[in-house]
């Protein structure tokens, strides 16, 4: 669901998604940043997939930075909290927060993403489609710069 500029998407802690103290591992908060930016590009009308099939470009992760606040637990909802910080012409950098019911903050993550051709992986503009969609989710700083 996209909300003013940030998209945020639900997501429960399962079994498989724990260490053995019923924690959430801590690699499965990028999974859940991977499925949100996924769902926040669909719920902007932007889907990964048709970049792929009408342009041959493709998203792919150049660099990520997390930052652990609190644990999350088994069976606990959680809301993945996505914005854009920044958009380049080939690049756009992602704030996600993986938050409580309640509002606490578990893990925050910085993701930098590049739009690449297929062919050979070298960078290219991102299409006006989804340069339109991202712009939807801009921070307040950034729009203000």
């Amino acid at each position: 669901m996209t909300q003013g500029n940030a998209h945020r998407w639900p997501v429960r802690v399962y079994f498989e998604d724990t260490d053995a103290g019923g924690i959430v591992y801590h690699a499965r908060f990028l999974a859940f940043a991977e499925r949100a930016r996924t769902e926040a590009l669909r719920a902007l009308g932007a889907p990964h997939q048709e970049l792929v099939d009408q342009h041959d470009l493709l998203f792919i992760v150049r660099r990520v930075e997390v930052d652990y606040l609190s644990p999350a637990r088994l069976d606990q909802a959680l809301c993945v909290v996505t914005r854009v910080a920044a958009l380049g012409g080939a690049s756009v950098t992602l704030a996600q927060g993986v938050e409580a019911e309640d509002g606490a903050v578990h893990a925050t993550l910085r993701v930098v993403l590049v739009c690449v051709r297929l062919a050979d992986n070298r960078p290219a503009r991102i299409p006006r489609r989804w340069r339109t969609a991202l712009m939807g989710l801009l921070t307040a700083a950034e729009r203000g710069s």
